[in-house]
Protein backbone atom coordinates (compact mmCIF):
# COMPACT_ATOMS: atom_id res chain seq x y z
CA UNK A 1 0.00 0.00 0.00
CA UNK A 2 2.71 2.56 0.63
CA UNK A 3 6.71 1.80 0.89
CA UNK A 4 8.67 3.07 3.82
CA UNK A 5 12.85 2.91 4.19
CA UNK A 6 12.88 3.28 7.76
CA UNK A 7 11.14 2.56 11.02
CA UNK A 8 9.60 5.35 12.17
CA UNK A 9 10.07 6.88 16.01
CA UNK A 10 6.92 7.51 17.44
CA UNK A 11 6.10 8.89 21.42
CA UNK A 12 3.53 7.66 23.30
CA UNK A 13 1.83 10.18 25.67
CA UNK A 14 -0.77 8.67 27.60
CA UNK A 15 -2.38 6.10 30.56
CA UNK A 16 -1.00 2.96 30.93
CA UNK A 17 -3.71 0.34 31.73
CA UNK A 18 -2.99 -3.67 33.54
CA UNK A 19 -4.89 -5.96 31.33
CA UNK A 20 -5.60 -9.48 33.22
CA UNK A 21 -7.11 -12.11 31.76
CA UNK A 22 -8.32 -15.52 33.31
CA UNK A 23 -9.77 -18.19 31.14
CA UNK A 24 -11.52 -21.29 31.62
CA UNK A 25 -15.02 -23.07 31.04
CA UNK A 26 -18.05 -23.48 32.96
CA UNK A 27 -20.12 -26.43 33.65
CA UNK A 28 -22.97 -25.54 35.86
CA UNK A 29 -24.85 -22.55 37.79
CA UNK A 30 -23.70 -21.67 41.16
CA UNK A 31 -26.64 -22.45 43.90
CA UNK A 32 -25.66 -19.24 45.13
CA UNK A 33 -27.02 -16.97 42.38
CA UNK A 34 -27.84 -17.35 38.75
CA UNK A 35 -24.70 -17.47 37.44
CA UNK A 36 -21.98 -19.49 35.65
CA UNK A 37 -19.67 -20.84 37.99
CA UNK A 38 -15.84 -20.60 35.59
CA UNK A 39 -13.62 -22.90 37.00
CA UNK A 40 -9.91 -21.07 36.33
CA UNK A 41 -7.16 -23.05 34.03
CA UNK A 42 -4.91 -20.45 33.14
CA UNK A 43 -4.17 -16.04 33.42
CA UNK A 44 -2.11 -13.74 31.36
CA UNK A 45 -1.38 -10.27 31.80
CA UNK A 46 -0.74 -8.09 28.86
CA UNK A 47 -0.17 -4.20 28.54
CA UNK A 48 -3.64 -1.86 28.04
CA UNK A 49 -4.28 1.35 27.34
CA UNK A 50 -1.66 3.34 26.11
CA UNK A 51 0.05 0.34 26.65
CA UNK A 52 -1.68 -1.68 23.87
CA UNK A 53 -0.69 1.36 21.35
CA UNK A 54 2.83 0.57 22.27
CA UNK A 55 2.44 -2.98 21.23
CA UNK A 56 0.60 -2.39 18.03
CA UNK A 57 3.63 -0.04 17.11
CA UNK A 58 6.09 -2.38 18.36
CA UNK A 59 4.69 -5.43 16.20
CA UNK A 60 4.33 -2.99 12.99
CA UNK A 61 8.01 -1.98 13.54
CA UNK A 62 8.13 1.42 15.17
CA UNK A 63 10.68 2.59 17.26
CA UNK A 64 8.72 3.65 20.32
CA UNK A 65 9.07 5.67 23.65
CA UNK A 66 6.78 6.10 26.21
CA UNK A 67 5.89 8.92 28.48
CA UNK A 68 3.61 8.34 31.17
CA UNK A 69 2.82 7.99 34.75
CA UNK A 70 2.96 4.95 37.58
CA UNK A 71 3.19 4.42 40.78
CA UNK A 72 5.02 1.78 43.86
CA UNK A 73 2.51 -0.62 43.63
CA UNK A 74 1.78 -4.33 42.22
CA UNK A 75 0.25 -3.23 39.34
CA UNK A 76 2.84 -0.46 38.35
CA UNK A 77 5.57 -3.30 39.08
CA UNK A 78 3.90 -5.61 36.59
CA UNK A 79 3.38 -2.99 34.35
CA UNK A 80 7.23 -2.21 33.86
CA UNK A 81 8.40 -5.66 33.64
CA UNK A 82 5.89 -5.83 30.46
CA UNK A 83 7.23 -2.71 29.08
CA UNK A 84 10.95 -3.73 29.58
CA UNK A 85 10.03 -6.90 28.15
CA UNK A 86 9.32 -4.56 24.95
CA UNK A 87 12.88 -3.37 24.79
CA UNK A 88 11.43 0.19 24.75
CA UNK A 89 12.53 3.38 26.22
CA UNK A 90 10.33 4.84 29.07
CA UNK A 91 10.05 7.92 30.57
CA UNK A 92 7.90 6.95 33.50
CA UNK A 93 7.21 9.54 36.73
CA UNK A 94 6.38 7.84 39.69
CA UNK A 95 3.20 9.57 42.05
CA UNK A 96 2.93 7.91 45.19
CA UNK A 97 -0.02 6.84 47.28
CA UNK A 98 -1.68 6.30 43.50
CA UNK A 99 -2.80 2.60 42.18
CA UNK A 100 -2.21 2.13 38.66
CA UNK A 101 -5.20 1.14 36.73
CA UNK A 102 -5.89 -2.85 36.01
CA UNK A 103 -8.54 -4.73 34.09
CA UNK A 104 -9.20 -7.82 35.16
CA UNK A 105 -11.56 -10.21 32.12
CA UNK A 106 -12.71 -13.51 32.92
CA UNK A 107 -13.28 -15.43 29.67
CA UNK A 108 -15.46 -18.74 29.94
CA UNK A 109 -15.04 -20.86 26.47
CA UNK A 110 -13.64 -18.26 24.43
CA UNK A 111 -16.66 -15.97 25.42
CA UNK A 112 -15.82 -13.07 27.73
CA UNK A 113 -18.54 -13.35 30.78
CA UNK A 114 -17.39 -10.54 33.10
CA UNK A 115 -14.84 -7.94 33.70
CA UNK A 116 -13.54 -5.88 36.94
CA UNK A 117 -11.54 -3.08 37.22
CA UNK A 118 -9.46 -1.07 39.96
CA UNK A 119 -8.30 1.71 39.87
CA UNK A 120 -7.29 5.11 41.07
CA UNK A 121 -7.34 7.87 39.14
CA UNK A 122 -4.30 10.54 38.45
CA UNK A 123 -5.04 14.07 40.01
CA UNK A 124 -1.70 15.19 38.93
CA UNK A 125 -0.09 18.05 40.61
CA UNK A 126 1.15 21.52 39.08
CA UNK A 127 4.80 20.75 39.94
CA UNK A 128 4.28 17.09 38.18
CA UNK A 129 2.77 18.50 35.12
CA UNK A 130 5.68 20.55 34.65
CA UNK A 131 7.69 17.81 35.03
CA UNK A 132 6.31 15.43 32.40
CA UNK A 133 5.80 18.87 30.28
CA UNK A 134 9.51 19.51 30.22
CA UNK A 135 10.35 16.01 29.51
CA UNK A 136 8.13 15.78 25.81
CA UNK A 137 9.53 19.37 25.25
CA UNK A 138 13.13 18.75 25.92
CA UNK A 139 12.04 14.95 23.00
CA UNK A 140 9.99 15.29 20.80
CA UNK A 141 12.24 16.81 18.04
CA UNK A 142 13.68 13.48 17.93
CA UNK A 143 10.45 11.68 16.64
CA UNK A 144 7.99 11.42 13.39
CA UNK A 145 4.94 12.03 14.96
CA UNK A 146 3.31 12.05 18.68
CA UNK A 147 0.06 9.75 19.95
CA UNK A 148 -1.73 11.08 22.65
CA UNK A 149 -3.67 7.60 23.98
CA UNK A 150 -6.36 9.51 26.33
CA UNK A 151 -8.14 6.87 28.44
CA UNK A 152 -8.90 8.88 31.28
CA UNK A 153 -7.27 7.96 34.14
CA UNK A 154 -5.46 11.11 34.73
CA UNK A 155 -2.32 11.86 33.01
CA UNK A 156 -3.44 13.46 29.74
CA UNK A 157 -4.61 16.55 31.87
CA UNK A 158 -6.19 19.82 30.15
CA UNK A 159 -2.92 21.25 30.71
CA UNK A 160 -0.62 18.40 29.50
CA UNK A 161 -2.60 18.01 26.54
CA UNK A 162 -2.45 21.50 25.35
CA UNK A 163 1.03 21.57 26.05
CA UNK A 164 1.66 18.83 23.92
CA UNK A 165 0.09 20.08 21.07
CA UNK A 166 1.41 23.48 20.68
CA UNK A 167 4.81 22.43 21.25
CA UNK A 168 4.45 19.66 18.45
CA UNK A 169 2.87 21.85 16.03
CA UNK A 170 5.98 24.45 16.42
CA UNK A 171 8.03 22.03 15.38
CA UNK A 172 5.67 20.74 12.39
CA UNK A 173 5.44 17.39 14.09
CA UNK A 174 1.76 15.78 13.76
CA UNK A 175 -0.04 14.86 16.60
CA UNK A 176 -3.22 12.24 16.58
CA UNK A 177 -5.41 12.03 19.86
CA UNK A 178 -7.06 8.83 20.70
CA UNK A 179 -9.68 10.67 22.86
CA UNK A 180 -12.02 10.22 25.92
CA UNK A 181 -14.61 12.01 27.95
CA UNK A 182 -16.97 15.05 26.66
CA UNK A 183 -14.84 17.48 26.37
CA UNK A 184 -12.03 17.58 23.29
CA UNK A 185 -11.99 21.03 23.68
CA UNK A 186 -8.33 20.05 24.97
CA UNK A 187 -7.46 18.32 21.77
CA UNK A 188 -7.76 21.54 19.70
CA UNK A 189 -5.03 22.22 17.10
CA UNK A 190 -4.41 18.25 16.51
CA UNK A 191 -3.55 17.21 13.48
CA UNK A 192 -5.92 13.66 13.54
CA UNK A 193 -8.60 12.59 16.26
CA UNK A 194 -10.03 9.36 16.06
CA UNK A 195 -13.51 9.33 18.40
CA UNK A 196 -15.52 5.99 17.96
CA UNK A 197 -19.25 6.67 17.49
CA UNK A 198 -20.18 6.80 21.10
CA UNK A 199 -17.82 9.09 22.14
CA UNK A 200 -18.30 11.16 19.34
CA UNK A 201 -21.72 11.33 19.87
CA UNK A 202 -21.80 12.47 23.58
CA UNK A 203 -18.67 15.00 23.37
CA UNK A 204 -20.62 16.56 20.20
CA UNK A 205 -24.09 16.03 21.69
CA UNK A 206 -24.82 14.80 17.88
CA UNK A 207 -26.96 11.43 17.67
CA UNK A 208 -24.30 9.21 15.23
CA UNK A 209 -26.75 6.16 14.96
CA UNK A 210 -28.55 8.65 12.14
CA UNK A 211 -26.36 8.67 8.92
CA UNK A 212 -27.10 11.76 8.24
CA UNK A 213 -25.67 13.38 11.33
CA UNK A 214 -21.70 11.46 10.14
CA UNK A 215 -20.74 14.79 8.37
CA UNK A 216 -22.08 17.61 10.52
CA UNK A 217 -20.37 15.90 13.19
CA UNK A 218 -17.28 15.83 11.53
CA UNK A 219 -17.04 19.51 10.61
CA UNK A 220 -17.77 20.30 13.71
CA UNK A 221 -14.94 18.80 14.74
CA UNK A 222 -12.70 20.37 11.67
CA UNK A 223 -14.25 23.70 12.12
CA UNK A 224 -14.79 23.98 16.57
CA UNK A 225 -11.66 22.19 17.20
CA UNK A 226 -9.36 23.06 14.17
CA UNK A 227 -8.60 19.38 13.57
CA UNK A 228 -6.49 18.97 10.48
CA UNK A 229 -8.35 15.65 10.18
CA UNK A 230 -11.34 14.63 12.12
CA UNK A 231 -12.09 11.19 12.03
CA UNK A 232 -14.91 8.66 13.98
CA UNK A 233 -14.40 5.21 14.03
CA UNK A 234 -17.99 3.73 12.82
CA UNK A 235 -17.46 -0.21 14.31
CA UNK A 236 -19.45 -1.86 12.15
CA UNK A 237 -19.90 0.77 9.32
CA UNK A 238 -16.01 1.26 8.98
CA UNK A 239 -14.38 4.26 9.35
CA UNK A 240 -15.60 8.10 8.41
CA UNK A 241 -13.14 11.07 7.86
CA UNK A 242 -13.37 14.09 6.55
CA UNK A 243 -10.93 15.42 3.46
CA UNK A 244 -12.49 17.61 0.97
CA UNK A 245 -15.63 15.80 1.88
CA UNK A 246 -16.97 13.38 4.22
CA UNK A 247 -15.29 10.07 3.20
CA UNK A 248 -16.17 6.87 4.80
CA UNK A 249 -14.11 3.10 4.26
CA UNK A 250 -16.32 -0.16 4.84
CA UNK A 251 -14.99 -2.06 7.59
CA UNK A 252 -11.98 -4.49 6.72
CA UNK A 253 -13.00 -7.35 9.18
CA UNK A 254 -14.08 -10.54 8.70
CA UNK A 255 -15.22 -12.04 11.46
CA UNK A 256 -15.34 -10.19 15.20
CA UNK A 257 -14.39 -12.07 18.32
CA UNK A 258 -13.72 -9.12 20.62
CA UNK A 259 -13.54 -5.24 20.07
CA UNK A 260 -11.51 -4.75 22.95
CA UNK A 261 -8.32 -2.11 22.08
CA UNK A 262 -9.88 -1.76 18.36
CA UNK A 263 -9.55 2.24 19.20
CA UNK A 264 -5.63 1.18 19.51
CA UNK A 265 -5.05 -0.41 16.57
CA UNK A 266 -6.62 2.19 14.72
CA UNK A 267 -4.21 5.31 15.81
CA UNK A 268 -1.02 2.89 15.81
CA UNK A 269 -1.53 2.17 12.46
CA UNK A 270 -2.68 5.64 11.57
CA UNK A 271 0.42 7.24 12.60
CA UNK A 272 2.88 4.49 11.51
CA UNK A 273 1.79 5.21 8.14
CA UNK A 274 1.56 8.48 8.35
CA UNK A 275 5.23 8.78 9.87
CA UNK A 276 6.26 6.44 7.12
CA UNK A 277 5.32 8.89 4.42
CA UNK A 278 1.62 7.36 3.41
CA UNK A 279 -0.88 9.18 1.61
CA UNK A 280 -3.95 10.26 4.01
CA UNK A 281 -5.82 8.10 1.97
CA UNK A 282 -3.26 5.38 2.18
CA UNK A 283 -2.85 5.54 5.65
CA UNK A 284 -6.74 5.48 6.85
CA UNK A 285 -7.00 2.06 4.61
CA UNK A 286 -4.34 0.83 6.19
CA UNK A 287 -5.58 1.20 9.90
CA UNK A 288 -8.96 0.01 8.95
CA UNK A 289 -7.33 -3.25 7.85
CA UNK A 290 -5.77 -3.49 10.96
CA UNK A 291 -8.56 -2.64 13.20
CA UNK A 292 -10.71 -5.39 10.91
CA UNK A 293 -7.56 -7.83 11.94
CA UNK A 294 -7.60 -6.93 15.46
CA UNK A 295 -11.30 -7.75 16.15
CA UNK A 296 -10.99 -11.15 14.69
CA UNK A 297 -8.79 -11.72 17.99
CA UNK A 298 -9.79 -12.34 21.74
CA UNK A 299 -8.41 -9.38 23.74
CA UNK A 300 -6.19 -6.48 23.00
CA UNK A 301 -3.84 -7.67 19.97
CA UNK A 302 -1.31 -6.17 18.14
CA UNK A 303 -1.18 -6.68 14.77
CA UNK A 304 2.14 -6.88 12.87
CA UNK A 305 3.21 -5.95 8.81
CA UNK A 306 2.97 -9.86 8.27
CA UNK A 307 -0.77 -9.95 8.60
CA UNK A 308 -1.38 -6.78 6.79
CA UNK A 309 0.41 -7.85 3.79
CA UNK A 310 -1.39 -11.33 3.71
CA UNK A 311 -4.68 -9.76 4.31
CA UNK A 312 -4.15 -7.34 1.75
CA UNK A 313 -3.13 -10.62 -0.54
CA UNK A 314 -6.52 -11.81 0.29
CA UNK A 315 -8.19 -12.12 -3.44
CA UNK A 316 -11.78 -10.79 -2.01
CA UNK A 317 -10.23 -7.34 -0.95
CA UNK A 318 -8.36 -6.26 -4.23
CA UNK A 319 -9.53 -5.32 -7.46
CA UNK A 320 -7.56 -6.33 -10.39
CA UNK A 321 -5.57 -3.20 -10.74
CA UNK A 322 -5.26 -3.36 -7.08
CA UNK A 323 -3.39 -6.64 -7.56
CA UNK A 324 -0.72 -5.55 -10.37
CA UNK A 325 0.15 -3.08 -8.31
CA UNK A 326 0.59 -4.60 -5.51
CA UNK A 327 2.70 -6.88 -8.02
CA UNK A 328 4.76 -4.10 -9.06
CA UNK A 329 5.31 -2.79 -5.66
CA UNK A 330 6.47 -6.29 -4.82
CA UNK A 331 9.14 -6.58 -7.90
CA UNK A 332 9.97 -2.63 -6.80
CA UNK A 333 10.93 -4.20 -3.03
CA UNK A 334 13.23 -6.77 -4.41
CA UNK A 335 10.50 -9.67 -4.36
CA UNK A 336 11.15 -11.96 -7.20
CA UNK A 337 7.92 -12.69 -9.03
CA UNK A 338 6.82 -15.84 -10.23
CA UNK A 339 4.23 -15.86 -13.28
CA UNK A 340 2.22 -18.71 -14.79
CA UNK A 341 -0.75 -19.46 -16.33
CA UNK A 342 -3.93 -21.71 -17.42
CA UNK A 343 -7.10 -23.02 -17.62
CA UNK A 344 -7.33 -24.20 -13.97
CA UNK A 345 -10.84 -25.62 -14.95
CA UNK A 346 -10.84 -28.24 -12.63
CA UNK A 347 -8.11 -28.56 -9.87
CA UNK A 348 -6.51 -31.37 -8.92
CA UNK A 349 -3.43 -33.46 -7.59
CA UNK A 350 -1.50 -32.02 -10.70
CA UNK A 351 -2.00 -28.63 -10.41
CA UNK A 352 -1.04 -28.56 -6.83
CA UNK A 353 2.27 -30.11 -7.49
CA UNK A 354 2.91 -27.78 -10.24
CA UNK A 355 1.78 -25.10 -8.39
CA UNK A 356 4.46 -26.03 -5.60
CA UNK A 357 6.89 -26.35 -8.10
CA UNK A 358 6.14 -22.74 -9.33
CA UNK A 359 6.25 -20.78 -6.01
CA UNK A 360 9.81 -22.70 -5.09
CA UNK A 361 10.99 -20.81 -8.46
CA UNK A 362 10.81 -16.88 -6.40
CA UNK A 363 8.91 -14.94 -3.53
CA UNK A 364 5.09 -13.93 -5.63
CA UNK A 365 3.65 -16.26 -7.12
CA UNK A 366 0.84 -14.97 -10.15
CA UNK A 367 -1.51 -17.15 -11.96
CA UNK A 368 -3.49 -16.17 -14.77
CA UNK A 369 -6.15 -17.71 -15.77
CA UNK A 370 -8.58 -17.53 -19.16
CA UNK A 371 -11.78 -16.23 -18.61
CA UNK A 372 -14.81 -18.19 -19.49
CA UNK A 373 -15.19 -16.99 -22.65
CA UNK A 374 -11.75 -17.22 -23.21
CA UNK A 375 -11.70 -20.86 -22.32
CA UNK A 376 -14.72 -21.46 -24.45
CA UNK A 377 -12.51 -20.53 -27.58
CA UNK A 378 -9.64 -23.11 -26.28
CA UNK A 379 -11.75 -25.86 -25.14
CA UNK A 380 -15.18 -25.55 -27.02
CA UNK A 381 -19.03 -24.42 -25.94
CA UNK A 382 -18.58 -26.64 -23.07
CA UNK A 383 -16.07 -25.58 -21.55
CA UNK A 384 -14.95 -24.16 -18.69
CA UNK A 385 -17.05 -26.97 -16.06
CA UNK A 386 -16.12 -24.31 -13.45
CA UNK A 387 -16.99 -20.39 -13.82
CA UNK A 388 -14.00 -18.16 -13.57
CA UNK A 389 -15.03 -16.24 -10.41
CA UNK A 390 -15.37 -19.80 -8.84
CA UNK A 391 -12.03 -20.90 -10.23
CA UNK A 392 -10.53 -17.52 -8.87
CA UNK A 393 -11.66 -18.47 -5.16
CA UNK A 394 -10.40 -21.72 -5.89
CA UNK A 395 -6.93 -21.13 -6.82
CA UNK A 396 -6.49 -17.88 -4.20
CA UNK A 397 -7.38 -20.68 -1.64
CA UNK A 398 -4.17 -22.61 -2.79
CA UNK A 399 -1.28 -21.66 -0.21
CA UNK A 400 1.36 -21.33 -2.93
CA UNK A 401 -0.74 -18.90 -5.13
CA UNK A 402 -0.78 -15.14 -3.84
CA UNK A 403 -2.10 -13.29 -7.22
CA UNK A 404 -4.83 -14.45 -9.43
CA UNK A 405 -5.70 -13.02 -12.76
CA UNK A 406 -8.14 -13.22 -15.27
CA UNK A 407 -7.35 -12.45 -18.85
CA UNK A 408 -9.67 -12.58 -22.20
CA UNK A 409 -7.70 -13.03 -24.66
CA UNK A 410 -6.37 -16.51 -26.13
CA UNK A 411 -2.99 -15.97 -24.15
CA UNK A 412 -1.53 -13.88 -21.39
CA UNK A 413 0.75 -12.45 -23.60
CA UNK A 414 -0.55 -8.98 -22.30
CA UNK A 415 -0.72 -9.67 -18.74
CA UNK A 416 2.97 -10.50 -19.09
CA UNK A 417 4.49 -7.25 -20.87
CA UNK A 418 2.44 -5.42 -18.42
CA UNK A 419 3.98 -7.60 -15.22
CA UNK A 420 7.25 -8.60 -17.03
CA UNK A 421 7.57 -11.42 -13.87
CA UNK A 422 11.29 -12.03 -13.33
CA UNK A 423 10.26 -16.13 -14.31
CA UNK A 424 7.95 -17.45 -16.65
CA UNK A 425 6.66 -20.90 -15.96
CA UNK A 426 5.39 -23.46 -17.92
CA UNK A 427 4.42 -27.21 -18.02
CA UNK A 428 6.63 -29.69 -18.89
CA UNK A 429 4.68 -30.48 -22.35
CA UNK A 430 5.98 -26.74 -23.55
CA UNK A 431 9.58 -28.50 -23.27
CA UNK A 432 10.99 -27.49 -27.11
CA UNK A 433 8.22 -25.64 -27.52
CA UNK A 434 7.54 -21.80 -28.31
CA UNK A 435 6.02 -19.84 -24.91
CA UNK A 436 3.97 -17.03 -25.40
CA UNK A 437 5.61 -13.99 -23.67
CA UNK A 438 9.05 -15.22 -22.56
CA UNK A 439 10.40 -12.02 -24.24
CA UNK A 440 9.16 -10.05 -21.39
CA UNK A 441 10.58 -12.01 -18.62
CA UNK A 442 14.34 -12.15 -17.06
CA UNK A 443 14.12 -16.32 -17.47
CA UNK A 444 11.67 -18.51 -18.52
CA UNK A 445 11.51 -22.10 -16.88
CA UNK A 446 9.54 -25.34 -18.28
CA UNK A 447 8.45 -27.58 -14.89
CA UNK A 448 8.69 -31.43 -15.45
CA UNK A 449 5.51 -33.23 -16.34
CA UNK A 450 2.92 -34.87 -14.55
CA UNK A 451 1.71 -37.73 -16.37
CA UNK A 452 -2.12 -38.57 -16.30
CA UNK A 453 -2.78 -35.85 -14.70
CA UNK A 454 -6.19 -33.84 -16.87
CA UNK A 455 -8.81 -32.01 -16.24
CA UNK A 456 -9.63 -33.00 -19.68
CA UNK A 457 -9.68 -36.88 -18.43
CA UNK A 458 -11.27 -36.15 -15.71
CA UNK A 459 -14.46 -34.63 -17.58
CA UNK A 460 -14.36 -37.40 -20.14
CA UNK A 461 -14.32 -39.41 -17.13
CA UNK A 462 -17.05 -38.53 -15.32
CA UNK A 463 -19.17 -38.46 -18.92
CA UNK A 464 -18.98 -41.83 -18.76
CA UNK A 465 -20.26 -42.46 -15.62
Amino acid sequence: MFEYSKKPKILVIGDLILDQYLWGHSSRISPEAPVPVIDITSKNFSLGGAGNVIRNLNSLGAKVEVVSVLSECSTSKKLKGLLKGLKIKTHLFTQKDHIASKKTRVFSSKSQVLRFDSEDKLDLSSSMEIKIINKISSKIKEFDCVIISDYGKGVISKNISKSIIKISNSLSKKVLVDPKGTDFIKYKDCYLLTPNKKEASEALKINLEVKNNIKPALLKLKNDLKVNVPLITLGADGIAYYDRGVRILPTASKEVFDVTGAGDTVISALSFAIASGARLEEAIKFSNIAAGIAVGKIGTAEVSIQEISKFMLDQDSLSENEKISNIKNASNNGKKIVFTNGCFDIIHSGHIKYLEEAKNCGDILVVGINSDSSVKKLKGPDRPIINESDRVKVLSSIKYVDFVLVFNEKTPLKLIKLIRPDVLVKGGDYKNKSIVGRSFAKETRTLSFIKNKSSSKIIKRIMKI
